[in-house]
């Protein structure tokens, strides 16, 4: 696998995951990461775009399957997010999506939590 990486840090989308109820009529703020990895050399070496991954694609899966859908868990959204990468670019080898959610309904001071997954081409989870 290439040690090569595309990474999008932090997009932040308002959308209405969550198990309570609250969380589906209220919604809330969630930050989307996603670190793909993928061999970088021949768009390197030739300066063409069609030898890599547009990251503004990357951005616009996770932004529209986290605002135009509704999960109950995180584990969804990120799970969805990554098999739709992997099946429409090719060249990515494996992606790893991590999904923070600072307003989480915990009954403690926290920052938020998150979930992170990792998935690779050809291998089912």
């Amino acid at each position: 696998m290439s040690a090569d990486r595309i990474g999008v840090a932090r997009i932040a989308v308002f959308g209405r995951h969550g198990v309570l109820p609250e969380e589906a009529v209220l919604g809330q703020r969630f930050y989307i990461s996603i670190d793909a990895r993928l061999d970088l050399a021949p768009a390197g070496r030739s300066d063409d775009v069609a030898h890599t991954v547009s990251y503004a694609d990357l951005t616009e899966i996770a932004v529209s399957i986290a605002t135009e859908r509704r999960f109950n868990l995180i584990e969804a959204l990120a799970e969805t997010i990554a098999a739709t990468i992997l099946e429409r670019h090719d060249m990515v080898e494996a992606i790893t999506i991590r999904i923070d959610k600072p307003s989480a309904p915990v009954p403690a001071i926290l920052d938020g939590v998150s979930v992170e997954i990792t998935r690779h081409r050809g291998v089912r989870a």
